[in-house]
């Protein structure tokens, strides 16, 4: 029987527009848009300038922090700008402009055949940095510091997040199908590298084609597929955590504290690609779909490109959108224009048209208690509205939990008032935090 846990919603899944679609690879674009920060973290700083010839795979954007990631040539080309763009996550952003030479030239020595079984712990994390790989899913924290857990804290469960619960994307569950070899021995890297023999691969039961394949990958290996009852949002980590190994993130925790790291899809198969072939973070699957969208697909873009490239690759628009979203409706980053460029996160390009969506008012906390029912951190989403609505930041923090909500949307979904809760739990962690550095 398929694993769950308490709370979450379930809204109409609308995979049906591209779970069968296999994935596509976009044309090269002539230009490429390439922001210096594409995760959490430190931004990167330059170290090309204008007039520059670069290789694909060549670093345009170092690393100066810790908690960071850097940034690769997408294609070759000539470096004619290096300037503000518009950015999907942070508004704007400095971006690297590469003008394509149309050569698509590897920098040299790449790609390369490494046998990564004779590499150390070390050599492998060290690896991973270099290739500038974050997390896939849509969080991007930068996937070395993920792996560096301290010796007081030892990991004993990795898993494989293929939940994909986000409604529309399909981009995961194509990748395990397409690319199992890739993502299993990614897993074996992961599991080398934290010196953790037991691996588990969550996978909702709507994806009964990718639960059958993976399991035939891993026959023999000490990796095991757990099945997932389709229920957002499953495949938030703690919420993984809970079902397959029935441990508890504690408040204010991380996966760590309970002896567990988990990774996307999307991050293992670029972990194989940097690891056995040296190639860096510089492209990724991802979905292009929604009731405004043409010919929805599944399109291996390379970063830099711009979601305007991405819908035209799906015979544009068929309905005037209502909004458009990067990543999945409950989550993702709603667009005021299609000139941002695919980042890292980049797991999906939702184009909603009017029958899609349900956009009302604000009204009021009604006190059904809904949003109480639905979250699955077990919170109280409708305080936590009021007393960001109110200015009352420091008591959401210091008595209703405010940091640990995930943010996962699932109280707006049923809010019968239309309640903007995310927004104002946004608005009190940002507020919490600049009253912290304050007083410092």
């Amino acid at each position: 029987m398929a694993k769950s846990f308490r709370g979450g919603v379930h809204p109409n899944d609308r995979k049906r527009y591209t779970a069968a679609k296999p994935i596509e690879v976009a044309p090269l674009p002539q230009k490429v848009i390439i922001p210096t920060r594409q995760h959490l973290g430190a931004p990167c700083a330059p170290v090309v300038k204008v007039g520059d010839l670069v290789k694909k795979g060549q670093v345009v954007a170092e690393a100066q922090a810790f908690v960071a990631s850097p940034i690769h040539a997408s294609t070759s080309g000539k470096v004619v700008e290096i300037a503000e763009y518009p950015h999907p996550v942070f508004g704007t952003c400095q971006a690297v402009v590469i003008e394509s030479d149309g050569q698509d030239e590897w920098l040299q020595g790449l790609p390369l055949n490494r046998d990564w079984q004779s590499l150390d712990s070390k050599e492998l994390k060290e690896i991973v940095r270099l290739a500038g790989i974050v997390g896939m899913g849509g969080a991007t924290f930068p996937t070395h510091v993920k792996m560096s857990p301290p010796a007081e804290k030892p990991i004993d469960s990795f898993i494989l997040n293929g939940a994909e619960c986000e409604p529309y994307l399909t981009a995961d569950h194509r990748v395990m199908l397409e690319q199992t070899e890739r993502i299993i021995t990614g897993m074996k890297i992961a599991m080398k590298i934290l010196s953790v023999n037991k691996g588990y691969i969550g996978i909702e039961e709507n994806k009964p084609d990718a639960i059958e394949i993976m399991r035939k990958a891993c026959t023999g290996s000490s990796i095991e597929v757990v099945p997932l009852k389709t229920k957002y949002p499953q495949g938030a980590e703690k919420t993984l955590i809970k079902v397959i190994l029935d441990r508890e993130v504690p408040s204010g925790g991380l996966p760590m504290d309970v002896g567990a790291v988990v990774q996307n899809v999307g991050t293992l198969v670029a972990m194989t690609d940097a690891v056995v072939k040296g190639i860096p973070l510089i492209e990724r699957v991802a979905t292009v779909t929604g009731g405004a969208i043409a010919d929805p697909k599944n399109i291996l873009l390379r970063v830099g490109a711009t979601f305007a490239q991405a819908v035209a690759m799906c015979g544009g628009f068929k309905d005037q959108p209502v909004k458009v979203i990067m990543g999945g409706p409950m989550m993702g980053m709603a667009q005021r224009t299609l000139d941002v460029p695919v980042i890292k996160g980049t797991s999906g390009i939702l184009a909603l048209n009017a029958a899609d969506v349900n956009i009302g008012p604000e009204q009021p906390c009604i006190r059904c208690g809904r949003c109480v029912d639905a979250c699955p951190m077990g919170l109280v989403p409708s305080m936590l509205s009021i007393l960001g609505e109110r200015g009352v930041f420091a008591k959401a923090k210091e008595e209703y939990d405010l940091l640990d909500c995930v943010e996962c949307g699932s109280c707006v979904y049923v809010c019968p008032a239309k309640r903007n809760i995310v927004h104002y739990v946004k608005l009190s962690k940002a507020q919490n935090a600049a009253a912290a550095a304050q007083k410092k």
